[in-house]
């Protein structure tokens, strides 16, 4: 489905990053994984031609590097997954006592991450006649998730800037499009709830129409299908993959 394309994933050092990269792999796409952490453990779950690379979103010249070091690597960029994100680290607690500091870090890794490691890999996209972008946001956005303002905020600009930057890069034959989950079964959300992780997941479980979390491979299938020509006339569009939270 993606052989001979390549893929930028950030975030792949665990989680949602670690699944893209063994499902896009697996498809047939050359992987770069890119995190601020080791990916060795991701590289060893992927198949065919993958590397990595050390990136922080929240600096331009970390994420041009990255992009430059695809393309040496492995010739061109024609997917970005953008699923780096501060989420795990999070204080949540009503929105007055939000630190902000914490804030301005949300909106630094969560908006501006995305933005930096678009204009990074836009050049490439446009020299390969077109690409595909997909942006991780969170059904946080969609349904309004209360007492984590600054992530839920967050994730409504993602939402924001990939229907902006549809519409600027459509006539390029780049598309944008956004994913909204609810809470995965990941490291960073089990960190995010600490000692409330089993109350918060039944209470999230039943709010939704399928009773059950999500798994990462539950996202994987939208991530990859956004990628592929399969979805070759979608754009600026958010799938919630939320089990049936919010029905658009």
């Amino acid at each position: 489905m993606l052989k001979g394309k390549t893929a930028i994933v950030t975030g792949a050092a665990r989680g949602l990053g670690r699944e893209f990269v063994r499902v896009l792999s697996a498809a047939g796409a050359k992987i770069m994984a890119a995190d601020l952490n080791d990916c060795s453990e991701t590289l060893a779950l992927a198949e065919g031609d993958v590397a990595s690379i050390r990136l922080d979103v929240t600096d331009m010249v970390s994420a041009q590097a990255a992009a430059d070091a695809t393309v040496e690597r492995f010739g061109g960029i024609d997917i970005l997954v953008n699923n780096a994100a501060l989420y795990g680290g999070m204080t949540g607690g009503r929105f007055e006592k939000i630190d902000a500091a914490e804030w301005d870090l949300a909106m630094s890794v969560n908006v501006k991450g995305i933005w930096h490691c678009c204009k990074a890999a836009v050049p490439a996209m446009r020299r390969a006649g077109g690409g595909s972008i997909v942006n991780i946001s969170s059904v946080a956005a969609l349904y309004g998730t209360p007492y984590a303002l600054h992530y839920t905020t967050s994730k409504a600009a993602v939402i924001g800037l990939t229907r902006g930057l549809a519409r600027e890069l459509g006539p390029e034959g780049i598309r944008v499009n956004a994913i909204a989950p609810s809470a995965v079964l990941t490291e960073g959300t089990r960190q995010f709830f600490g000692d409330r992780l089993d109350k918060s997941l039944t209470h999230i479980a039943g709010n939704q129409a399928i009773h059950r979390n999500l798994m990462p491979s539950d996202i994987s299938g939208a991530v990859l299908w956004l990628a592929s020509d399969q979805s070759g006339f979608v754009t600026g569009q958010t799938i919630a993959v939320d089990g049936g939270t919010v029905m658009l």
